[in-house]
């Protein structure tokens, strides 16, 4: 399979020699998978997408610091972009900024989130098991970071995960796009690492609650099948 990632973001360069950037960390994400991936990655905050959208059996995003709702030129390049996906049917797997694109190119609603800053390990009930899922299950735990969140969903989606926390945490839209407000993508480590670089930031009640959390172990491999499951349906 080939596939494109979609990257909206860097890590810290203070960082990067320890952790790679967001393209590295999605490609080692699938080490795992038994079908061969190959991937191109596509700095759309620098204005690159990919000229031909037939090339890929599925497309991934990265996540941002960025919000979905910002008044930026390449936001809304990359809204426009998410809308031809949808309009080819596509297969389209979102990532945290990428979930909430998702949602702006797709008539919902995303906002700054009056609970805060989400961190850690978010603790999700699985409500929605679609038939292309090999293997049902009840909850997924993934890191987050985040703190803007979708308010609301278009008529055309399935709601497969949420918390009390976070109601739309993960999503099926139509039938070729998935997405999680969570990085899959992260290990602990580099959760612990964001969480104390960003003290200056978010209250501190809320990092030593998220650190705290990093005792449970991510379900990353969980999503991953997920992820391998959806492109080969349909």
């Amino acid at each position: 399979m080939i596939v494109a990632i979609l990257q909206y973001d860097h890590t810290l360069e203070k960082y990067r020699d320890r952790f790679g950037d967001y393209p590295e960390m999605i490609q080692r994400m699938f080490k795992g998978t038994a079908q061969p991936l190959f991937f191109d990655t596509y700095d759309c905050k620098c204005g690159q997408f990919p000229p031909d959208i037939n090339k890929y059996d599925f497309y991934i995003t990265t996540g941002s610091k960025a919000s979905a709702f910002e008044e930026l030129e390449w936001v809304k390049e990359s809204i426009q972009f998410i809308q031809l996906l949808y309009k080819y049917k596509k297969k389209l797997i979102g990532i945290c900024f990428g979930h909430q694109l998702m949602a702006m190119a797709l008539e919902g609603k995303v906002e700054r989130s009056e609970k805060g800053w989400g961190v850690g390990i978010a603790r999700n009930r699985v409500i929605a098991n679609p038939q292309w899922m090999s293997k049902k299950t009840s909850k997924i735990d993934i890191l987050v970071s985040h703190q803007d969140q979708i308010t609301e969903l278009p008529s055309d989606t399935l709601l497969i995960a949420e918390s009390d926390f976070c109601p739309f945490f993960a999503v099926q839209w139509g039938e070729h796009f998935l997405s999680i407000q969570g990085h899959p993508e992260w290990n602990r480590e580099y959760s612990r690492t964001l969480m104390n670089d960003r003290r200056d930031i978010i209250p501190a009640d809320i990092i030593d609650s998220g650190l705290a959390s990093l005792v449970i172990e991510p379900e990353n491999a969980g999503f991953v099948q997920w992820i391998m499951d959806f492109v080969k349906a349909n």
